[in-house]
């Protein structure tokens, strides 16, 4: 049993993957943060565009 222990140990083929794995969940929340604090302003943009098309449409009107 302690051969298969320390073998299992020193083993490190799926390393790799794991630490790439982790690299891209890293990415992930960060985009995911970034994406969430652009969407209020995102919307003060969209808010304020929409503001000045109703007040042109009622100046024309």
């Amino acid at each position: 049993m302690k051969p298969f222990i320390g073998k299992l140990f020193e083993d490190e083929q799926g390393q790799d993957l794991i630490e790439y794995t982790l690299l891209l969940a890293f990415v992930v929340l960060a985009s995911a943060a970034l994406f969430i604090s652009a969407g209020g302003s995102i919307s003060g943009i969209w808010g304020q565009a929409n503001t000045i098309l109703t007040n042109a449409n009622t100046a024309i009107s």
